[in-house]
């Protein structure tokens, strides 16, 4: 059967401490790229493809963008977010689609409780329950649904890979890759998602964060737009205590993680890290991500150990740490 990479090609990215003994172990595989586009750094495969899951959500959110659907700021952060469905969150999500006076009953994605604890608790007190617009990639399909209306697009079925969207976006995928997916399935949100290599989702990504406004192409003045709308609103691609949001709150860098231990990153000087922890957690990417960052130097380690402790790393005995989760690249 066609998969990822093994576990013997993979190498040690992180290990789970408790009080002193080493309990668990995260293997993954790793990259990282100069602010040139040299590879600086490789750890295990990073050549078998991967499915990025909601690290694919930049190069969607590109693809609405260029497909003639003005995007800019919080709009921008919330089409490629991965968020906790707060209030603000969903406001944003309701704003897309009231544009094209769209109903929530159009997104494909399936109803969700909120993410956030706090407003997951409020909806459940007052009688609230699942909805479409809660779940996580909301505004990811909001997004696609104005792609729709803009392009006389059928929004029925706006998920199906024979969509003229979905052939947009794996058109984007490519260009900005370099790669030809390997294999194609269903994300959990119900959009199509592609394989494919850590070095190419590495490529992709430093392409849409190192962009520039002035470029003459549009694919690049739109990907960056969105890199600076996701710098300038971090609390929208995630939420409050989310580690993307820590991440580019407190570095200033581009943080997107996916499901699956999934994590791409990029530093203010352009340097990128693509990484997946095998086992599918994703308790270290980030910090992971981070220290590949920091070693480097691309990151002050100091202001890495500052972000870490935002970043809910502890192994708890009773009420009170006994050790942590620290990445061992």
């Amino acid at each position: 059967m066609a998969g990822t990479f093994n576990i013997a090609d993979s190498v040690e990215l992180a290990v789970v401490e408790r009080s002193g003994f080493i309990e668990s172990r995260h293997a993954g595989s790793a990259i990282v790229l100069t602010p040139e586009g040299e590879v600086l750094r490789s750890l295990g495969d990073v050549r078998t493809p991967v499915f990025p899951r909601s690290a694919l959500k930049p190069f969607q959110a590109v693809a609405v963008m260029t497909s003639g659907v003005v995007l800019r700021g919080e709009d921008a952060a919330i089409a490629m977010a991965s968020h906790s469905g707060t209030a603000a969150h969903v406001a944003l999500v309701k704003g897309l689609l009231d544009r094209e006076g769209l109903s929530a009953s159009a997104l494909g994605c399936p109803p969700a409780l909120p993410g956030d604890r706090t407003a997951r608790e409020q909806l459940l007190r007052s009688g609230g329950s699942a909805e479409r617009v809660f779940m996580t990639c909301s505004g990811k399909h909001a997004a696609m649904l104005l792609a729709c209306v803009q392009n006389g697009w059928p929004v029925e079925g706006y998920l199906s890979p024979e969509h003229p969207l979905q052939k947009k976006i794996l058109d984007v995928l490519e260009r900005l890759t370099g790669e030809r997916p390997a294999a194609s399935a269903v994300d959990g949100c119900g959009a199509p998602v592609h394989a494919v290599s850590l070095t190419g989702l590495a490529r992709g990504i430093q392409k849409i964060t190192t962009a520039q406004t002035s470029s003459p192409f549009a694919l690049y003045r739109e990907a960056a737009e969105l890199a600076s709308a996701a710098r300038a609103h971090p609390w929208a691609v995630a939420g409050p205590g989310q580690p993307d949001t820590v991440a580019i709150e407190r570095l200033g860098v581009f943080a997107k993680f996916g499901a699956e231990g999934v994590m791409v990153m990029t530093a203010p000087n352009g340097t990128t890290v693509a990484l997946k922890v095998l086992d599918g957690s994703s308790r270290a990417s980030t910090i992971v991500a981070l220290r590949l960052l920091a070693d480097a130097r691309a990151l002050d380690h100091d202001d890495v150990d500052l972000a870490r402790a935002e970043l809910d790393l502890w192994v708890m005995g009773g009420d009170r740490p006994v050790g942590e989760i620290r990445a061992t690249v």
